[in-house]
């Protein structure tokens, strides 16, 4: 029996799309996305927050919706497949990468609402390698 994987993945872009195209004149799309949980930390009552960075690729058609309407700091849900990868930081020590291949992008909020959410979460970690 084949197997079946769906994400959902909400968070905020960090970085404004890059668009470019293949050989054979397919749109690829490639932007980050932040998702962050915050909580209470039980034993020291301290406010606590994660942030999860996924590298999200958008082909074709949505490619080139993404490149037009996507930009950094606006909130979006994005559902497709998810992949994980290792890989070896500029420090030399080991890394992961969370990548999701786009089936479906939902821009979220009102317009005008996602440049008022840029500081919401930290910035993007320096040393990823997308």
């Amino acid at each position: 029996m084949a197997g079946y994987q769906y994400t959902i993945v909400i968070g905020n872009v960090g970085r404004d799309p890059e668009l470019r195209y293949t050989q054979s004149g397919v749109a690829v799309c490639d932007f980050s996305i932040a998702v962050s949980r915050r909580w209470t930390d039980r034993n020291t009552n301290e406010q606590r927050e994660k942030t999860t960075w996924f590298r999200v690729t958008a082909w074709r058609g949505l490619a080139e919706t993404v490149n037009q309407y996507v930009h950094k700091g606006m909130q979006v849900m994005v559902t497709g497949e998810i992949e994980a990868s290792a890989f070896l930081g500029q420090d030399g020590e080991a890394r992961a990468s969370l990548d999701l291949t786009a089936r479906d992008i939902q821009f979220l909020g009102r317009r005008g609402e996602a440049a008022d959410q840029q500081g919401d979460y930290p910035s993007e970690p320096e040393d990823l390698p997308f």
